[in-house]
């Protein structure tokens, strides 16, 4: 039996990019166009009304813009958004980053042009973000801010692991992240404490011309530095590293950072197998391994290593991902020792794998 098609809201307010639209999604019969909306205050009359499985917004809009909607949405009813807006391009990354953190799974920039010609040749692109995004489970996000995680008090009870901990002496902390990595990435790196006492290594897959600004957004939201890694430089406690765009991330056997750029892994470059990889290599069972929410499965064998070195890993549970993907993967080589929901990964990196050091700081 066929499945149903996606329920798809319609939210813009230019008639010109509006027909577009609705021309290069109403003929797809996976995707169906269950109402319109010009404006945010129009689309939140219209969602009890319509129930759609996903809504696509335009930003600048007259009465509540898109930043607004997506506030409201993910407070009242929540569900997938997704923004096409021709002010989230790669120099947009303001906007890109508010939105995300507002609660949007996903950016699509409009045509530079406004052309329908340069419409036509996203449509692909758009169709499958908008067939990813339909099957994602979202939660209310409350109107609050999150706040850094105390230091150590007592474990955490919710917290179940597959064997114990064995851990000696943990000095790297690794995460790989894609699809909803950068919000998943803020949850964690917002409740670490400044003084946390390894350094921490990410690879987030990411459109090129944005690693910047995510940089950026991650400083103002975190206590710990995040920055760009610099070949040759000595990881340091308390510091968040990223590699540059279209550059893997290796440590040599000094223990400083390598960055190549060799041809992508599974895809992917930066990778982060190639990351976790280089990580178990060198550090052995003294690294922590994390895998987060993403398509694909970049990150499993990485994972896998870690685990074989006899570090400790963790997974993404599949109820707070995005897109349950790469740790679902990672899960299926037996590669997780911990599959943890993503508010419980931070209180359980501080309370249970770095206490000791932190205590000792």
């Amino acid at each position: 039996m066929a499945s149903r098609p996606i329920r798809l809201l319609l939210v813009e307010d230019s008639p010109v990019a509006l027909a577009i639209l609705q021309r290069l999604l109403r003929d797809h019969p996976a995707i169906e166009i269950v109402g319109i909306a010009a404006n945010g205050v129009e689309a939140l009359e219209l969602i009890p009304k319509v129930d759609p499985q996903i809504i696509c917004t335009d930003l600048h809009m007259p009465k509540m813009d898109g930043l607004t909607l997506t506030r409201e949405v993910m407070a009242r009813f929540p569900r997938p958004i997704l923004v096409v807006s021709a002010s989230v391009q790669d120099e947009d990354t303001q906007n890109v980053f508010r939105l995300l953190e507002a609660g949007a799974l996903d950016i699509l920039p409009k045509p530079r042009t406004g052309l329908a010609a340069a419409y036509e040749k996203n449509q692909q692109e758009l169709i499958n973000k908008i067939r990813v995004l339909s099957g994602v489970s979202v939660f209310t996000q409350h109107r609050r801010e999150a706040r850094p995680t105390p230091l150590p008090t007592q474990p955490l009870p919710s917290v179940t692991a597959t064997r114990q901990l064995d851990i000696r002496a943990p000095r790297v902390l690794a995460i790989g992240a894609s699809t909803g990595g950068p919000q998943a990435l803020q949850t964690i790196l917002q409740a670490l404490p400044k003084q946390f006492p390894v350094p921490i290594l990410c690879v987030q897959h990411i459109s090129s011309g944005f690693l910047q600004g995510l940089i950026d957004w991650l400083n103002v939201k975190c206590a710990l530095q995040i920055k760009i890694a610099v070949a040759g430089e000595m990881p340091t406690a308390g510091t968040v590293y990223f590699p540059p765009e279209r550059h893997h991330m290796q440590i040599d056997r000094h223990g400083r950072f390598e960055l190549t750029q060799s041809p992508p892994v599974a895809g992917h470059c930066p990778s982060v197998t190639v990351l976790l990889e280089a990580v178990a290599a060198y550090y052995r069972r003294s690294a922590v391994g994390i895998v987060l929410t993403g398509m694909g499965r970049d990150g499993a064998e990485g994972l896998q290593a870690i685990a074989l070195a006899g570090g400790t890993t963790i997974a993404q549970d599949e109820a707070t991902c995005v897109v349950f993907g790469m740790p679902k993967e990672a899960i299926a080589l037996n590669a997780a020792q911990h599959i943890l929901p993503i508010e419980a990964i931070a209180p359980f990196l501080v309370d249970r794998v770095f206490a000791s050091a932190l205590q000792n700081r």
